[in-house]
């Protein structure tokens, strides 16, 4: 089952009340946690996120703690899903900081695995969906889907939740991961949260952080450059070349160099070009400081 959740109430960790949080360091011992949850009939609601914790991910805690008896939140920054030219180093990492923010969030479980944990050095099973990721950022990323897949069919068996929260920011992700669901029978509801923006409408995001102020002001680019799409076609426009055209006048004019617009089936991820039913706009630009993706669905 696909849930949409849109409930999302600020948390402030410093007014939060202390709880007590655990944390899980390895597979076998939050495997084996989650199994004497589910004995004693306890609903789990569960978080994966890679960590350098923002207000989107807290949304999406709240969202399970609203609906589960315990919520567990993951944090691993999956090395299988970066290109060796990526930014794996650089990503941005603070635990102490991600500890209170969970704690805050009201995590009861907090599963914060090593990478030799998560994949041994001699595995040699993939999970690979070959429907929906030869586009936007499967096309982009080589392999990133991949890995993607296999560290959340991992997870699945790992935390073994009722149900999974997932941020509607990594659309692609939501839609490849609803169908691994689906395809390999996990008995866990994907939940969807909506996106969440700064003041200025630039979707939160871990990687907004390695933004140069000047980049970061550019930045809000990609909502403008949707947010004009959107109100060329409430006006009636359906010709996906002429929105797409809409978004990149906006993009050009700052320094982000534009690496996808793509207008695509909200379903199967393939691109149209009109929009006559349910359309996902989505789009990724690259500053010098990181790469930025943001979407918005049409006609829904």
């Amino acid at each position: 089952m696909n849930i949409r959740a849109n409930s999302w109430v600020k948390i402030d960790p410093a007014l939060a009340v202390e709880k007590y949080m655990k944390i899980i360091r390895t597979p076998e011992e939050m495997q084996q946690a989650a199994q004497a949850l589910r004995r004693d009939g306890k609903t789990i609601g569960f978080v994966p996120t890679m960590g350098f914790l923002h207000e989107g991910h807290l949304s999406l805690m709240h969202i399970a703690h609203e609906r589960a008896d315990v919520l567990v939140a993951s944090i691993f920054v999956n090395p299988t899903q970066f290109s060796p030219d990526e930014d794996l180093d650089a990503y941005p990492r603070d635990f102490e900081r991600d500890e209170k923010l969970c704690r805050g969030a009201g995590v009861d479980l907090l599963f914060y695995p090593s990478p030799s944990t998560m994949h041994l050095a001699d595995h040699s099973v993939w999970v690979d969906e070959t429907s929906l990721t030869d586009v936007l950022c499967g096309a982009a990323r080589p392999g990133h889907f991949r890995g993607v897949c296999t560290v959340v069919a991992k997870l699945l068996n790992i935390v073994l939740p009722d149900f999974m929260v997932l941020g509607e920011k990594d659309a692609q992700q939501l839609r490849v991961l609803r169908r691994l669901v689906r395809d390999l029978n996990f008995p866990v509801d994907i939940v969807s949260g909506s996106t969440i923006r700064e003041a200025d409408g630039l979707a939160m995001s871990s990687r907004n952080k390695r933004l140069s102020p000047a980049e970061r002001a550019e930045a809000v680019c990609l909502f403008q450059g949707l947010e004009k799409a959107k109100e060329r076609f409430a006006a009636g426009e359906r010709d996906a070349e002429v929105l797409k055209a809409a978004i990149r006048e906006i993009i050009e004019q700052t320094s982000g160099l534009i690496d996808y617009i793509e207008i695509v089936d909200d379903e199967t991820l393939q691109p149209v070009k009109g929009v006559e039913r349910p359309a996902l706009i989505a789009l990724a630009v690259k500053f010098s400081g990181a790469r930025l993706i943001d979407n918005a669905v049409l006609g829904k």
